[in-house]
């Protein structure tokens, strides 16, 4: 929601390129201040959003709305994405259930998806009012009509 509402006001009409401060989007979204001031940090430490200092201080994107994935806003801010703690193990942290597992293949297929899924996805894509994808229902195999 606050990059969406910073590039509602930096790529709009009324005042383009007007930086956005951290009080007027969490007033705007009832977002506790602190919370979304350490969220705003962690997405400028990762190049996503620019920071400007001062009194009249405040943010900007530091790419175009198209430029910036789904993907690239949640791994800002949380980190790598992964269903289960297994999907991104670092040297000497091998599950225990590894040797055993018969689930972590095809988690690991639904992962890529949903990270496809997002990384297809942009910022602009958001912004839009349409439709991201389309659910379609699943019509059962075999079943006579």
């Amino acid at each position: 929601m606050a990059l969406q509402h910073i590039a509602s006001v930096q790529f709009g009409d009324v005042t383009p390129g007007r930086v956005v401060n951290t009080k007027e989007i969490a007033e705007e979204y009832n977002i506790p201040l602190e919370l979304l001031a350490k969220v705003l940090q962690t997405l400028a430490k990762n190049g996503l959003i620019e920071s400007h200092n001062g009194p009249k201080g405040g943010y900007l994107l530091a790419r175009r709305t198209s430029d910036i994935t789904i993907a690239q806003i949640l791994e800002g801010i949380e980190g790598p994405l992964g269903l289960t703690d297994c999907s991104h193990e670092k040297e000497g942290e091998l599950c225990l259930q590894r040797e055993h597992c018969n689930i972590r293949t095809p988690l690991l297929k639904v992962q890529d998806s949903i990270y496809q899924l997002l990384n297809n996805m942009t910022l602009q894509d958001m912004m839009g009012g349409t439709p991201l994808i389309t659910i379609q229902s699943a019509t059962p195999q075999g079943v006579a009509r």
